[in-house]
């Protein structure tokens, strides 16, 4: 098994993150330190550790929705100290780690798994997976406002955003918009409106792949029923035939 699948399914990061920390040496084989990607292991003999903590692949695969809120990083261990996620979920049975990207100050839905094959599938761009977000900005949303967004936005270093939008209501002050997205690129919802001169003031994520955070508190998390889960793998074609793809 490669080395990053490994960790992606030891619950410790998804392949991309698990990349970065074989590439920083964090990780080691066999009290080795590994820096270089693609090694191959033989995960019933050869003992891997990241950060000097030895992991292992979960008996049991989780599947949790977080009600994310406000100042917790989404990432598995911050140098600085600050709060991240994980100390939301002290109470989790395995080690698991966040699927895809929130801000810090954007609160809302937020996926975590240690099933990695899962995880990368709702990450990765090709899936097309929707993510849903309610967005409040300063000063009056227009309906050329709502076509320019669906058309696409340049936001910048020669990135194209677009998807699905509707005014939810609007003011000479300020506005709330439903913004329905797919790639998932870093602050996208945040970088679509400044390009177009807005600025958000409350972003939320109210849906990830069909999957809410209602009933559940700021701060509170649960545990997906294996009919949500069957749905998550069926969007991305871990079972069954629904995946259409959304690019090369």
């Amino acid at each position: 098994m490669r080395l990053n699948k490994f960790l992606s399914a030891a619950g410790v990061a998804s392949r991309r993150l698990a990349d970065e920390l074989i590439t920083s040496g964090r990780v080691a084989i066999n009290g080795q330190a590994i820096t270089k990607l693609g090694v191959v292991i033989d995960e019933t003999k050869d003992k891997v550790s990241v950060d000097g903590k030895s992991v292992s692949v979960p008996a049991e695969q989780l599947y949790i929705v977080l009600n994310k809120p406000k100042g917790y990083l989404v990432t598995l261990k911050d140098d600085f100290g600050r709060q991240t996620v994980l100390d939301l979920l002290r109470s989790c049975r395995e080690r698991v780690f966040p699927i895809g990207r929130l801000d810090k100050d954007t609160e809302g839905v937020l996926l975590l798994t240690n099933d990695g094959d899962l995880g990368y599938r709702l990450a990765h761009p090709k899936y097309g997976v929707e993510k849903v977000y309610i967005a409040t900005v300063e000063g009056q949303v227009r309906p050329e406002v709502v076509a320019k967004i669906e058309a696409g936005v340049d936001i910048g270093g020669g990135e194209l955003a677009a998807g699905k939008a509707e005014i939810v209501s609007t003011s000479v002050t300020k506005s709330v918009v439903q913004l329905i997205l797919k790639e998932g690129r870093k602050r996208e919802v945040k970088r679509i409106f400044e390009a177009l001169g807005y600025k958000v003031i409350h972003l939320k994520r109210i849906s990830f792949a069909g999957i809410s955070a209602s009933g559940l508190r700021l701060g509170d998390f649960r545990y997906l029923n294996s009919k949500e889960v069957k749905t998550l793998k069926k969007r991305v074609g871990l079972l069954g035939n629904d995946f259409k793809s959304n690019g090369p």
